[in-house]
């Protein structure tokens, strides 16, 4: 299993706004192929703060996302919206004790 955490900073004025996207988004993105879960938080210190995981079944799983048309028109409303560059991260997933 592969996973991509990316942490994201919005302007205070805007976190209302990401929200309404990923609401409305969230669905399309869990439904790509070889999407396995994807989950968001917000930082309990500062609500500005946002991190998405998303687990894919495999690294190609994850690239075909990114070059679809759904990323794009996703990825084009949300940075828009940042107050900082966003970080990301590959992982491969461990361990997992539920």
């Amino acid at each position: 299993m592969f996973v991509r955490i990316v942490k994201m900073g919005f302007h205070a004025e805007n976190v209302d706004t990401f929200q309404a996207i990923f609401d409305t988004k969230k669905e399309k993105i869990r439904g790509n192929n070889g999407c396995q879960l994807l989950e968001l938080y917000r930082d309990k210190n500062d609500p500005t703060i946002f991190f998405t995981y998303s687990y894919w079944q495999t690294e190609q799983d994850l690239e075909n996302y990114r070059s679809s048309e759904l990323f794009k028109s996703v990825w084009a409303e949300t940075k828009a919206l940042f107050n900082k560059k966003p970080e990301a991260w590959s992982v491969d997933k461990m361990v997992s004790l539920p």
